[in-house]
């Protein structure tokens, strides 16, 4: 129970730090790229839900807490980039990043209060999205992220969400290891074949 709670305070300090330091790079951009806002939201209410949380079973295998962390610092590492080549308009950024978020928020607000950054279980949600694939939140966390990296196409960017996305892949496989060990888990999976793309994934 102890180093539960060291891990959950620790999670907590981390990334508030770490939105901080985000959005105060980020924010004086908005009059520029008013879609900016839209990143903000959907990369910072994480941190918000994870202030409120409930208290669950967490894994300790640092594996799954590195992809986590990594997963979830270097989508917060990105920047608006002036030098950057934009790849399609900004109207066709705004759609997809409202897109993202949308899906972001619907499948957060089920999850609410169990939400984490590494493996837990706090209960498994089986409603609203999560009747498609059984992890909408980082198909939301994709079209957002593809959106701003298509306007802000630069080295730096590129290798951030490079990470991020190896790093998601490698946070849900740890994800279904954890929960699989829950029944009703398990019947969750055999009842939403796809992970996070329908038909795909």
């Amino acid at each position: 129970m102890h180093t539960n709670r060291i891990l959950d305070w620790g999670e907590r300090l981390f990334l508030v730090a770490l939105a901080a330091t985000f959005l105060q790079a980020i924010l004086p951009r908005v009059f520029e790229h008013p879609y900016v806002i839209l990143l903000a939201i959907s990369e910072c209410l994480p941190v918000v839900l994870i202030l409120i949380r409930k208290p669950g079973t967490m894994t300790r295998d640092p594996l799954a807490w590195l992809f986590a962390f990594l997963g979830t610092a270097a989508p917060l590492l990105v920047r608006p980039a002036p030098g950057g080549f934009a790849m399609i308009p900004e109207p066709v950024v705004a759609a997809m990043m409202m897109s993202g978020v949308a899906v972001n928020i619907l499948a957060k607000v089920a999850l609410w209060r169990s939400f984490g950054l590494a493996p837990a279980n706090r209960g498994v949600r089986s409603g609203g999205l999560y009747r498609l694939v059984r992890h909408p939140m980082y198909l939301g966390y994709f079209i957002s992220q593809l959106a701003f990296l298509l306007a802000n196409f630069t080295v730096g960017n590129i290798v951030k969400y490079a990470l991020t996305w190896s790093m998601q892949l490698l946070r849900i496989r740890e994800e279904e290891k954890f929960l699989s060990a829950d029944p009703a888990y398990r019947e969750l999976q055999g009842r939403v074949r796809y992970r996070v793309l329908p038909g795909l994934y």
